[in-house]
């Protein structure tokens, strides 16, 4: 897993709709978000840059909930805090990279990451 690369001085993105497919085409491993229906590739351009920004940005939204989260169990005022051994072995993560994961998530919750506010982790 890459590590947190905070974003300096960019605004957050914010993802295009994803709009959910049916069952029934989600099950056709050829189809996706009906990208293969698309005929214009100015369109297909359009759109599958749409996705790629959605999905990029619905991951670092994601990687900086575990690090709130890998820093909420870590802490040391809880009674069952859990090691960085412990949180990484969780989270499928090396050691070292829960410990990263922790000091990020503890400077997202003091809200001193550059170039973001505060994250409410609820």
């Amino acid at each position: 897993m890459a590590e947190p690369t905070p974003r300096r001085n960019e605004p957050r993105l914010r993802p295009a709709p994803l709009l959910f497919e049916p069952t029934q085409a989600a099950a056709d491993p050829e189809h996706f978000f009906d990208l293969e229906s698309i005929k214009d590739p100015r369109e297909l351009l359009s759109r599958a840059t749409e996705l790629t920004l959605a999905f990029r940005a619905a991951a670092d939204r994601a990687v900086e909930f575990q690090a709130i989260a890998a820093a909420q169990l870590a802490d040391p005022r809880r009674f069952d805090r859990l090691t960085t051994a412990d949180i990484a072995e969780r989270a499928e993560w090396t050691e070292d990279y829960a410990k990263k994961m922790v000091e990020f998530g503890r400077d997202l919750l003091r809200g001193t990451v550059e170039g973001q506010e505060h994250v409410d982790p609820v």
